[in-house]
């Protein structure tokens, strides 16, 4: 015998959820119909293309004039320091470095989002004796800062507000 209070549960717990600004991940609204990226063979560019064509309403275009808004990536590099050294001399910690900047216009003086970057940093420990385990942690620490930083880019292209004209 099934409960009469099953259904009510599920239409509370469905009031609950809507009503507390719960929206599932799916397409972001960008703020432009088309956009324009300069041909990228790999890095962040790539994976922020694959991000737009595959969560947005936003469609591609290789032809800039022919775009709503362009997107340039303007520096992407990787850099690490020195957090610590233990008594002997030896690095103990470092800190990952990954900034990214990039800028949105619409190829006529307008800007969407003006230059700006955006730095992660991750804090990992070494041991001279685990040398191989430690360049692959540092590399998954990458992929992972990477990923978080398209994330990162696609959030602010969402908030981006329409081209405002170059200040002359």
């Amino acid at each position: 015998m099934r409960s009469p209070f099953i259904p009510a549960i599920a239409l509370l717990l469905a009031a609950l959820l809507a009503g507390c600004g719960f929206q599932m991940r799916g397409t972001a609204d960008l703020p432009f119909h088309t956009l324009y990226m300069p041909p990228v063979s790999g890095g962040i560019g790539l994976d922020v293309k694959r991000n737009i064509q595959a969560g947005t309403n936003t469609k591609l275009v290789d032809d800039p004039k022919m775009a709503d808004a362009q997107l340039q990536i303007t520096t992407e590099a990787r850099g690490r320091n020195i957090l610590s050294l233990a008594a002997t001399g030896r690095v103990r910690e470092y800190q990952l470095q990954y900034t990214v900047g990039f800028r949105v216009h619409d190829g006529k003086g307008g800007e969407f989002v003006p230059a700006n970057s955006i730095t992660l940093t991750r804090d990992i420990t070494f041991n001279d004796s685990d040398v191989l385990s430690k360049e692959a942690e540092e590399g998954q620490l990458y992929r992972d800062m990477q990923f978080d930083m398209v994330q990162q880019i696609m959030r602010r292209l969402a908030a981006a507000k329409p081209a405002r004209p170059a200040v002359q």
